[in-house]
Parts: structure tokens; sequence; C-alpha cells
């Protein structure tokens, strides 16, 4: 697969030159056990020496993953949801915590502990919603639950989701999902990917937030994780650096 980076590189060298800093971040979602697409993700972040956070459906988790994650540096749990169920009224789009339900909170409590029971201080309580859909009305529940931050898709249009949690969203997904679940075509991708960092370099959008890398290792194919594999080792030799989110909130 031959890719034209010359767009993302031209860019990333303006950043350079601007001295700005680009904290980088990668999520992958869906992770109930440990199987071997999670064993090619693994080995991929081992070798881009950049963190994935791993969010875990936390009922459906078996026991093999935490003892996979518990032999991995490389790999940090998140709160996937609860069951990745969806709850959303007839006709709108799916989601688990997109729209007020009485027993919401409760579920995003025993996801909570149940990951906790699980990965004990190698998680990192971020609670991820299924499809990147939530209802604000949680945010307050969800940090008085003890979550530290929440993270959907989309540039953030405030760090603070509430007082105590931060927004630490995802940017870019390499997956046509409306399209054959294979590759965004990848001049399309990579024209997308600059016009973020442009916005973030001329002020247009938040410049501290992380940019979030998003995958889903159960449905790659070989030209995804080709190409997952290309894009953040040229984001990462261009200047971009891992971003440690223990210490944002």
């Amino acid at each position: 697969m031959k890719i034209d980076w010359t767009p993302l590189t031209t860019e990333l060298a303006l950043w350079r030159a601007s001295g700005l800093a680009l904290p980088l971040w990668w999520r992958d979602d869906d992770a109930i056990a440990a199987t071997p697409d999670l064993e090619v993700l693994t080995a991929l972040a081992e070798d881009l020496h950049l963190p994935v956070h791993l969010a875990v459906i936390p009922k459906l988790a078996q026991p093999s993953l935490p003892q996979f994650v518990a032999g991995h540096d490389a790999v940090i749990p998140v709160v996937h949801g609860w069951q990745h169920h969806n709850h959303a009224p007839a006709g709108a789009k799916k989601a688990e915590f997109g729209h007020p339900r009485p027993d919401a909170l409760t579920d995003a409590r025993q996801a909570l502990a149940r990951m906790q029971a699980l990965f004990g201080a190698r998680l990192l309580p971020i609670f991820v919603p299924p499809w990147n859909r939530l209802d604000p009305g949680l945010l307050p529940g969800l940090a008085q639950a003890g979550y530290c931050g929440v993270s959907t898709y989309l540039p953030r249009t405030s760090r603070l989701a509430v007082p105590g949690m931060v927004r630490i969203n995802t940017h870019i997904d390499p997956i046509f999902w409306r399209g054959g679940r294979g590759l965004v075509p990848p001049e399309e991708q990579i024209a997308g990917i600059v016009s973020l960092l442009q916005d973030r370099r001329m002020g247009l959008s938040d410049t501290t937030e992380p940019l979030g890398f998003l995958t889903h290792h159960l449905v790659h194919t070989h030209e995804i994780w080709e190409f997952t594999r290309a894009c953040l080792g040229r984001m990462l030799d261009g200047g971009a650096a891992p971003a440690d989110l223990r210490t944002l909130p």
C-alpha cells in the first residue's frame, strides 16, 4: 500500500518550527479477552513506545484479559461502558449511556467496581461510553463515582467535563464504518488529520488536548494495521510525544 504522507510530514514540520508540543494518545475499544489480535495490538504499542489505552467492556471481561494486561506495561485499561448494550430510544443512534435512564449511574458504578477488581492499580478510571455518546446529565454522577476523565470523539469544547473530571477525546479513526469496515481512503484520512492539526496550530481548537488515535483491534484488516503503524510512527517521528494521561486531571 503506497501512501503519500507529505501533507502530514509538512504540517508536523510547521509544528516543530513553531515550537508547539503535540501530545499523542491511543485508545482501542471493545476488549473483552486476550486474543491473537490483542497480541498484535500490544506488540505494535511496544514497538512504537506508545501505550495503548484499552477500553474494556466490564461485564463481558474474561479472566484471560487481566492476566494478559498484567504482563504488558504498554496496555492501560480504561472503562468502556458496562455491557455495550444499546439503550437508545427507537429511531435514535446507538448508545448505552447517551440518553437519560434511571439505572445508568448504577451501571457506571458497577462498571468501575468490576474494573478495579480486575485490574487494580493498573486501571485508569476514564469512562469511555460505547458508540462515543454520553448524556451530559450523567457527568456529575460519574465524577462522584470516582472517574477522573471521560473520552468520546471529536475535539473537546472544554478541558473539564465537570470539576475534577477531564475530557480526553479521540479524533482519528482509520476504520471506514459506513463503507464496509475497511480502511478509510488514506488520502482522506491524512487530509483530515492535517485539518485537525491546522486548527490547533491556528488556535481554532484546544492545543493542549492530547491528539487521540482510535482503533478497534478485533475488526482490523491488514490495511488498517498497516496504516495505524505508519501513521502513529510518522507522528512520533515528526515530534508528537506520548501523553501521560495519569497526570492530566
